[in-house]
């Protein structure tokens, strides 16, 4: 019996330890949580004079909570050493409850903080940023010209059609380049004048507007690269199709294999001589399309364990077609996301993620891979061609939305001449719509270019 009594005691003093330890540790947050709300009302007054007030409204609401549920913590603390006693139970109960309001507190004020800490690091950069974006534009400035005689040679050896993706690009990247530098110099002077606020809105649209300016210079010469590369792999897939056609005539004829074959023999005939200017990419959709078909029509007239295992050179090629096509479709919509719909983001999107579940199937890059397992191999082309489908509409779509954006009358922004007294290239004149709404800097931009 003595060691029953002799075990509760213990037990009651562990708990009345256990007790005392959560009181010490419930004052202590309490303390913490309260300096912390004043470093921070410091911090928002800093805050707020680089970014402005709009854009540290979260961290002031988020200090406004904190000191309503703080006040809870208080009277909670004060109940705690009022003249009426209290039970261990409530005591403890209370204590927790501190702790809870204060841990609340301190991940909050850490959460929006932290949320503001890169931004006021980029204001207090600003002249910096603004140097850069300037030395950035400089430096893209000098490429124009190459990238003008580009499109030029281009223009010697493809067709209108295949160069209505780059053709403005020197013309637009100039005209966001101009804008940046004009943006960088309205924010250097908002700054100047205190309104930090709209001095950090118009830097970024200054760097937006090199950023994308890059991107088009970039998508000219990545395009005659990838010119290139299509030409190449079009006189592989012409190889393949005249091979295929000639094992499809070997294989048990139906309807649909016929039809097939037809389809295919119809696109190899469409393709043009030699010396005529051509699209490489529309070619090689053709003959994509017409090879897809053909090998459902094989496949659904052959049993299925004897369909014949892809060669590998063919799975390469599919995989190639696709890397191509994707990065195509990737430069033209960065290019021009002012513009660019949900319908083309959404196929781009999609190509995009059949690629990465072709590499998961094969459990590496298929574009690097030595070798691919003959089961594997007609999923994996299955996979490109899916891939390189998705990003073939996308481009479609794309330049639709392009077109559709694009103003017919060339002197509809602005009503006359473009800065500097220019007239404006062949496509430009909806860059700037674009680039606002874009960037969404709302009522500003009316006092901006004032």
């Amino acid at each position: 019996m003595a060691g029953f009594w002799g075990s509760r005691k213990k037990e009651r003093e562990e708990l009345a330890a256990a007790d005392a330890d959560l009181a010490r540790n419930a004052q202590t947050a309490l303390v913490e949580a309260d300096e912390r709300i004043r470093t921070t009302s410091d911090e928002l007054v800093f805050a707020a004079a680089e970014l402005g007030n709009d854009a540290t409204k979260d961290l002031r609401d988020a200090l406004d909570a904190v000191r309503t549920h703080l006040q809870e913590a208080f009277h909670l603390h004060q109940l705690n050493h009022d003249e009426i006693p209290d039970t261990p139970e409530e005591l403890r109960t209370r204590n927790a409850r501190i702790m809870q309001l204060c841990e609340w507190a301190g991940a909050l004020l850490d959460d929006r903080t932290g949320a503001m800490s890169e931004a006021i690091a980029r204001a207090r950069r600003a002249p910096e940023i603004i140097a850069r974006v300037r030395a950035d534009a400089a430096t893209l400035r000098t490429r124009l010209p190459h990238a003008r005689d580009t499109v030029e040679r281009l223009a010697a050896r493809y067709s209108d059609h295949a160069l209505a993706q780059v053709r403005s690009n020197p013309a637009e990247a100039e005209q966001l380049l101009g804008f940046a530098e004009h943006s960088a110099s309205v924010a250097e002077r908002r700054r100047d004048a205190g309104n930090r606020e709209q001095a950090n809105m118009a830097l970024e649209a200054a760097t937006e507007s090199v950023r994308r300016a890059e991107t088009l210079i970039d998508a000219v010469e990545t395009f005659e690269v990838e010119a290139l590369r299509a030409e190449s792999l079009l006189a592989a897939i012409i190889e393949d199709s005249r091979e295929d056609i000639a094992v499809a005539l070997r294989e048990p004829h139906s309807p649909a294999v016929s039809t097939a074959i037809g389809n295919l023999q119809a696109a190899l005939a469409a393709l043009p001589a030699a010396g005529v200017n051509t699209d490489p990419f529309e070619q090689l959709s053709r003959l994509r399309e017409a090879n897809s078909g053909l090998d459902a029509a094989i496949a659904a007239a052959r049993e299925r364990a004897a369909r014949p295992i892809p060669p590998l050179e063919h799975v390469r090629h599919a995989i190639d077609d696709a890397d191509r096509q994707l990065a195509v479709a990737r430069d033209v919509i960065a290019g021009h996301r002012g513009w660019i719909g949900a319908d083309a983001r959404t196929r781009l999107a999609e190509a995009e993620r059949v690629r990465q579940d072709l590499d998961r199937a094969l459990g590496t890059s298929a574009s690097t891979a030595v070798t691919i397992a003959e089961d594997d191999r007609e999923p994996a082309m299955a996979h490109a061609r899916r891939a390189a489908f998705l990003a073939g509409e996308a481009l479609q779509l794309a330049q639709r939305d392009i077109d559709q954006s694009r103003p017919q009358n060339p002197d509809s922004w602005g009503g006359g001449p473009g800065w500097g007294g220019g007239g404006r290239r062949d496509g430009g004149s909806g860059v700037m719509g674009g680039l606002l709404g874009g960037l969404v800097i709302g009522s500003l931009l009316d006092g901006m270019f004032d």
